[in-house]
């Protein structure tokens, strides 16, 4: 977990834009992979802003949608890093040992191998945007603690 403020580098020229996407290096496998959400930059616009997580690698990206009152299982991966960024909340993370609120723009990092949940203790849908660095393979789950009585494969 970390401040999106504190972790995000900014930068404004085309030289910039283009030195900080050759420092989102490609990684060769999972375990390799180092905090990735060190490696986010903002970039101004006229219009606005944007947020490059990566560039030219192979990323599976998604967005979790997670129902009131739901929360996904306790469960780890053997071939896959994840980066979320909180996108609503109330977003509950597990991660590790720990377990916090996660706030919006929030980045947080799941190491391959490491122990994480979502969650959702509010009244309303919550969004997370998933960056899952590695072999993408739903089949990689394996559930420690499942809600709703599935087996790795579901």
């Amino acid at each position: 977990m970390t401040d999106p403020t504190s972790l995000t580098h900014r930068v404004a020229t085309p030289e910039e834009l283009a030195d900080a996407a050759r420092g989102q290096t490609t990684e060769p496998s999972p375990t390799a992979y180092h905090d990735r959400t060190q490696d986010v930059f903002v970039v101004e616009r006229p219009w606005g802003q944007f947020q490059q997580f990566a560039t030219n690698e192979r990323v599976t990206v998604k967005t979790v949608t997670i129902a009131p009152g739901q929360r996904l299982s306790l469960q780890h991966h053997a071939e896959r890093n994840e980066m979320w960024q909180v996108l609503d909340s109330p977003v509950e993370i597990t991660l590790g040992e720990r377990t916090w609120m996660a706030q919006p723009g929030e980045l947080v990092w799941v190491p391959v191998g490491t122990m994480h949940r979502m969650g959702n203790p509010g009244d309303q849908p919550v969004r997370v945007l998933e960056l899952a660095f590695g072999d993408f393979d739903e089949g990689d789950i394996t559930r420690v603690q499942d809600d709703y009585r599935r087996d790795d494969r579901d």
